[in-house]
C-alpha cells in the first residue's frame, strides 16, 4: 500500500510517499480504506520527536490519528462494523508506528464509530480527534447549563469545535479568542469574539461585564493565554488545558484525548442533528502531506487541515 512515513524525527521534509505492507487484521481489528485522514499539531510533534517521553515509537513510522473511509474486512471478534460501512475514527495506539496517513489501516474497535451520513470524507477526517478533545476537555470540568465558557484560539481546529460543543453541553454563553479576520467566523459558530494579546483579560471583562469572569477556560494555545486563564474564571479548577501542562500547578486541568467509541458516536450524532459542523481550510493529497505539516505550523489555520486519500 501507498503510506506516508518517515525513518528519523525531524523537520517536515522527513516524511515521504512509498510502499509499505498492508497492515495485519487482527481479531478485535477493523481493516478500514482510508479516504481522508486529519492532520493535527500532533502529528508535527510526533514527527518532531516531543512526543518520544510518553510513547514508544518505531520506525519506520505512519503518521496520523485522524480516520475517515469505507470497511473493508473485520476481524473475527468484531460485532460493531461490516464491510462497506462508511466509518471515522481517533486511531491513537499505545505506540507510534501504523498512523493514517495511508492506503489501508487495521483500526480498533474502541476508537471508531460509524460516519455521520451528512458529512464528507474529509470532514469526517477531521473530526475525531478535535471532537474528542473539544468533548473531553469540557466535560473534564464540568461544562453544563448556565456557565459562561471561554475558548482561546476559537477558530482553530479544536477550538471551532469546542465553541460548538460547549452550546451543545448546555453553555449559555461562549467567547472565543481570535484574530480581527476570524471574528465573523467565531460569531458563526455561535460565539462572541474576542480579541487576544496583552489586554485579553481587561477585553474579556469589559465583554461580559458584572465580575468580569467566566465560569471555564480552555486553552489551546499554552503560554499567556493560560498564564492569563486563572484571573478571567471564577474557579482556577475549571481551567482546562490540551497543550500546556502547566495548567496543572495553576490549579486546573490538562487532558489529552482518549479514543472513546460512545464518544464518537455522540460526536456524530450532534452532526447529524445539525449541531456541529467541520470547518476545512484546505484538502490536500496523500502525497503533499508535506506541505500539509508546512501550512499547520505555519499557524493561523481555519477549522483544519486533510489529506484526501
Amino acid at each position: 500500500m501507498k503510506a506516508i512515513a518517515y525513518d528519523a524525527f525531524g523537520d517536515a521534509e522527513v516524511m515521504t510517499l512509498r510502499d509499505l505492507p498492508e497492515p495485519l487484521v487482527g481479531p478485535d481489528r477493523v481493516l478500514v480504506e482510508v479516504r481522508a485522514a486529519g492532520v493535527n499539531p500532533v502529528d508535527a510533534a510526533v514527527r518532531a520527536g516531543h512526543l518520544r517521553g510518553l510513547l514508544p515509537h518505531h520506525f519506520p513510522l505512519v503518521p496520523g490519528w485522524d480516520v475517515a473511509g469505507v470497511v473493508v474486512s473485520t476481524g473475527l471478534a468484531v460485532t460493531g462494523f461490516a464491510p462497506g460501512d462508511e466509518v471515522f475514527g481517533y486511531q491513537r495506539q499505545d505506540h507510534v508506528r501504523d498512523g493514517t496517513y495511508a492506503e489501508l489501516v487495521a483500526a480498533t474497535e474502541r476508537g471508531l464509530a460509524h460516519k455521520p451520513a451528512s458529512l464528507g470524507f474529509a470532514e469526517a477526517g477531521g473530526l475525531a480527534l478535535c471532537g474528542l478533545t473539544a468533548l473531553q476537555s469540557l466535560r473534564a470540568v464540568g461544562v453544563g447549563p448556565g456557565d459562561a465558557v471561554l475558548v482561546h484560539a476559537a477558530a482553530g481546529g479544536v477550538g471551532h469545535l469546542a465553541v460548538q460543543v460547549a452550546k451543545a453541553l448546555g453553555a449559555s454563553r461562549v467567547i472565543g479568542t481570535a484574530s480581527p479576520r476570524n471574528h465573523d467566523f467565531v460569531r458563526s459558530l455561535g460565539a462572541e469574539p474576542v480579541a487576544y494579546g496583552d489586554a485579553l483579560v481587561d477585553n474579556v471583562a469589559d465583554l461580559v461585564g458584572g465580575d468580569g469572569k467566566v465560569d471555564v477556560a480552555l486553552d489551546c494555545v499554552g503560554g499567556a493565554a493560560l498564564g492569563d486563564s486563572p484571573a478571567l474564571v471564577r474557579d482556577p479548577a475549571r481551567v482546562v488545558s490540551i497543550v500546556d501542562t502547566n495548567v496543572v500547578g495553576l490549579g486546573g486541568r490538562w487532558v489529552f484525548a482518549a479514543p472513546v467509541a460512545a464518544d464518537l458516536e455522540w460526536l456524530a450524532g450532534q452532526v447529524d442533528a445539525g449541531a456541529l459542523r467541520v470547518e476545512v481550510q484546505q484538502v490536500f493529497p496523500l502525497a503533499r502531506a508535506v506541505e500539509a505539516h508546512r501550512l499547520l505550523e505555519g499557524g493561523h489555520v481555519r477549522g483544519k487541515v486533510v489529506l484526501e486519500v
